[in-house]
């Protein structure tokens, strides 16, 4: 076990609660990293898929789902920083698909009845989710738009990489559809990142897995986090679980071997496409801590960084917007992380940031503590409140803090 800051007892007791998921079978495997400092411990259990004898080790890889957002959000900033986009500037310069909106009067109202956008679309509408579009957590048909959107598979569903079509064709297909409400109105989850995948690639003059791979990855030493798994990696690739709504058992969403992230995708996917491992992602945690440093060396701006984990919604906009209700009474929204503004859980300090993944991930970070923890599944959600792996494995956290 580790020292310093870390509690021995605590962390033994979050091997003991995190082994009773895999050993009831409700998870096949996981990996947590706590951080603290200079203070690491990683932990991992169970097995990469279901009756397989491969155990998952400290370097399996993990679809980490909206874990992509927080380095979405990053990659536009250090293109703010160049001043090659700017916050409060219309995203028509780069992303002409999105001029001229049309907004619908009413969300189940039909896709022609519509009035138009009172102001155009900026890239801090897009970084904050305020855009006007984005996915509704109710079933595909319950609104025209929904239906439309999922037959137009422009990604308001799960992550499926193989059957996303590719940015330009996405960005049309997109341009087609009335704005859900209007820009600045209202959070509305996801989309928003994506745009932005097009508008980072479009404005850097490199698609956005090259960009991604030479501005952050490969600064930060992140090795096996990509839109896709190399051949050579397979064998340290987790199949991915979701649970059968009939059944309630586990039933196969992606396999490693032959899955949808076996081969690069068209559309890399700025809100939900990547992979990674714990120690990659603790990398990328480390810099976001540092504020923008990494081994010494200053890669990002801290003042940039510090931009994004602020808070950026009004009260208006949270009266109006949420995952699950009342989720904004205590939450607010930066760019790419959600942000804790009032406390009202002992795992849930003022000012902690992060977010989580559908397919079964979780990271948070906590400034005043300098402490972070990763938690990597390969079970998917099965609702936008967290699962109580997720809770559990938050309260442990600070359970390992020895105060």
């Amino acid at each position: 076990m580790s020292s310093g800051r870390l509690s021995n007892a605590g962390l033994s007791r979050m091997h003991e609660v995190m082994a009773g998921y895999v050993t009831r079978g409700e998870i096949p495997g996981l990996v947590t990293l706590v951080n603290q400092g200079e203070d690491v411990h990683v932990d991992a259990m169970g097995t990469v898929a279901i009756g397989r004898n491969s155990r998952v080790q400290r370097d399996t890889i993990f679809r980490i789902a909206s874990l992509t957002k927080p380095v979405t959000a990053v990659a536009t900033m250090i293109l703010v920083e160049e001043c090659k986009v700017r916050l409060d500037e219309t995203v028509d310069r780069l992303l002409p698909e999105l001029a001229n909106r049309k907004v619908l009067r009413r969300l189940d109202g039909p896709l022609d009845d519509t009035v138009p956008a009172k102001r155009a679309i900026t890239v801090r509408d897009l970084l904050t989710f305020t855009w006007g579009f984005g996915v509704l957590y109710a079933p595909p048909d319950t609104y025209p738009i929904l239906k439309t959107a999922n037959e137009l598979q422009i990604g308001v569903g799960p992550p499926q990489p193989l059957k996303t079509p590719p940015p330009d064709e996405w960005m049309r297909r997109l341009g087609m559809l009335p704005l859900m409400s209007q820009p600045g109105e209202m959070w509305i989850y996801n989309t928003g990142s994506d745009v932005l995948g097009v508008l980072i690639a479009r404005a850097s003059g490199k698609p956005l897995e090259v960009f991604l791979r030479e501005r952050i990855f490969e600064p930060l030493g992140m090795k096996d986090t990509s839109f896709s798994v190399p051949p050579d990696k397979l064998k340290r690739f987790a199949t991915a679980y979701w649970n059968s709504f009939q059944t309630g058992k586990l039933e196969v969403y992606d396999e490693a071997a032959t899955g949808q992230w076996t081969q690069p995708p068209a559309f890399p996917s700025g809100s939900g496409g990547l992979v990674s491992t714990a120690d990659d992602y603790f990398a990328f945690s480390r810099m976001m801590l540092n504020k923008g440093k990494h081994n010494g060396v200053r890669s990002y701006r801290g003042s940039f960084l510090e931009t994004m984990t602020t808070d950026q919604l009004t009260p208006q906009q949270k009266a109006v917007s949420g995952l699950i209700p009342g989720y904004f009474d205590s939450h607010g929204w930066g760019f790419g992380v959600s942000i804790v503004t009032r406390r009202i859980s002992p795992a849930e300090p003022v000012d902690m940031y992060g977010w989580n993944g559908g397919l079964g991930t979780l990271w948070n970070a906590d400034p005043k503590n300098d402490l972070a923890g990763i938690l990597l599944t390969q079970r998917a959600w099965t609702s936008p409140r967290p699962p109580d792996v997720c809770q559990d494995f938050g309260t442990l956290v600070y359970g390992a803090l020895d105060d």
